[in-house]
C-alpha cells in the first residue's frame, strides 16, 4: 500500500473518531493495523502499540522491530530495548500526544490484553470501548481493488471445488479428497485456509474434523473450503451425492436453496444484518427444520476470514454498499447428513453481487 492510500485512511478514520467522539484510538500489530497501513510489525509478546489522536499518530516500537519497519511507514517511532522494558518509552509517547484531556479511547479488539492494560494503566479514568464504530465500520466496506482480489479468489475457489468433487469416488476417504482440494490452491498460489470434507454423517456437524471416512454408494459429502491469494481469503460450500440421494436429501437441498435465495433478496443497503439472518431462517422454520439450523446465516469477510458484519439474529449493523459477507444456512440431521449451502457476496447499491460461478446445485458424482 502506497504512503498516499495510508494517508487517505487516516483521514477516513480521524472523521469516524471526531463523530464517535473518540480522542485516542490504539491498534496492535494485527489486521486493523494492516488495513490502516498496509503492513504491521512483527507480532510478539513485545508490547508494539499505534496510537492515533485527532491531529497526530506515533508508534511504540520494539527496537528489534524498528529497522524493518521504518521501510512502510514515515510515523514516529518511540522505541524501546528489552533491557529498559516499554514503560519509558510510552510515558514519553503518551506526553508527547498530549492526552490529558482524551476522555474516550477505542482499542483494538484483536490486540493482546497485556498490550491494552499496559496502555490503559497510564490513562486512568478514561472510557475506552472498542473500534467498531470507527476502524471497524471502514474495514466493512471494500473498494473496485479489494473487489478485483476477492473475485480473483472467488474464481480459484470454484476450480479447487471442481477439483474436490472429481475426487470423490467410493473408497477414497475425506482427507483424500481435501488432498486434492489442497493441492489445486497450492498449484493457483492460493494456499489453502481450510478445508472440510463431511462424508455422510460427518456433515451434520457444521464444523467437522476431516478425518479418514470413506465415501460409500449413496454418501452425501459436503465441502467447505477456502484459500487465500494475496491478501483476501475465499470462502465456499457446495454438496455432492454419490450416485443415489438418500431419502429426502433433494426435498432438504431445495429448502436451504430456497434459505439462500431468500436471504439474497432480503441483502439490501439500509437493512439490517439481522433482518437477512430473519430471512434464512423463515424459510426453513416454515419447512419445519428450524431446530436443525443451528448457527448464524452469515460472516463477513475480508483481511480475516471471519470478520464484521455479521450476519445473526441480534446484529443491528446497517448494511452498506461495499460490504462483503457470507450467506450460508443450513439444515443438519444428526446421523443422517448436513446441507450448508454458502456464497460470498458484495453489497452493491441494487442489492448483492455473487462472487462464486459455480453453481449451488448438488453435484452427482
Amino acid at each position: 500500500m502506497s504512503f498516499e492510500i495510508s494517508n487517505t485512511r487516516l483521514k477516513q478514520l480521524r472523521q469516524k473518531m471526531r463523530v464517535a467522539n473518540v480522542g485516542l484510538l490504539a491498534l496492535g500489530p494485527a489486521e486493523h493495523m494492516q488495513w490502516l497501513l498496509g503492513f504491521h510489525p512483527h507480532a510478539d509478546e513485545r508490547p508494539c502499540l499505534l496510537l492515533i489522536t485527532a491531529d497526530s499518530e506515533a508508534f511504540l516500537m520494539p527496537s528489534l522491530n524498528a529497522e524493518g519497519s521504518r521501510d512502510h511507514t514515515d510515523i514516529k517511532f518511540f522505541k524501546w530495548s528489552d533491557d529498559e522494558g516499554p514503560a519509558q518509552a510510552l510515558t514519553a509517547m503518551l506526553s508527547e500526544l498530549n492526552l490529558t484531556d482524551v476522555a474516550k479511547i477505542a482499542v483494538d479488539e484483536t490486540m493482546r490484553a497485556d498490550f491494552a492494560l499496559l496502555l490503559l494503566g497510564q490513562l486512568p479514568n478514561t472510557e475506552h470501548q472498542f473500534t467498531s464504530d470507527t476502524l471497524g465500520i471502514l474495514r466493512m466496506k471494500k473498494d473496485q481493488t479489494d473487489y478485483v482480489s476477492l473475485k480473483e479468489n472467488a474464481l480459484i475457489c470454484d476450480g479447487a471445488m471442481q477439483a474436490g468433487f472429481e475426487a470423490i469416488k467410493i473408497g477414497v476417504s475425506e482427507t483424500d479428497i481435501q488432498a486434492v482440494i489442497k493441492d489445486y490452491f497450492a498449484a493457483h498460489h492460493a494456499p489453502m485456509l481450510f478445508g472440510i470434507v463431511g462424508i455422510g454423517s460427518n456433515g451434520a456437524f457444521p464444523h467437522h474434523q476431516t478425518g479418514e471416512r470413506l465415501v460409500q454408494d449413496g454418501d452425501v459429502v459436503l465441502i467447505d473450503i477456502g484459500g487465500k491469494k494475496g491478501i483476501f481469503p475465499s470462502d465456499m460450500t457446495r454438496m455432492a451425492i454419490v450416485n443415489e440421494a438418500p431419502e429426502d436429501y433433494h426435498k432438504i437441498h431445495a429448502i436451504v436453496e430456497a434459505a439462500v435465495c431468500a436471504a439474497l433478496k432480503a441483502a439490501k443497503p439500509g437493512v439490517r444484518a439481522a433482518e437477512v439472518d430473519a430471512a434464512a431462517r423463515e424459510v426453513i422454520e416454515l419447512a419445519g427444520y428450524g431446530e436443525y439450523f443451528v448457527h448464524r446465516t452469515g460472516h463477513g469477510l475480508g483481511l480475516e476470514l471471519h470478520e464484521p458484519p455479521y450476519i445473526t439474529a441480534t446484529s443491528e449493523t446497517i448494511l452498506e454498499a461495499g460490504m462483503v459477507f457470507s450467506i450460508e444456512p443450513g439444515i443438519y440431521l444428526p446421523g443422517k447428513f448436513g446441507i450448508r449451502l454458502e456464497e460470498i457476496v458484495i453489497l452493491r447499491e441494487d442489492g448483492p453481487e455473487i462472487l462464486s460461478e459455480l453453481s449451488r446445485k448438488v453435484r452427482v458424482v
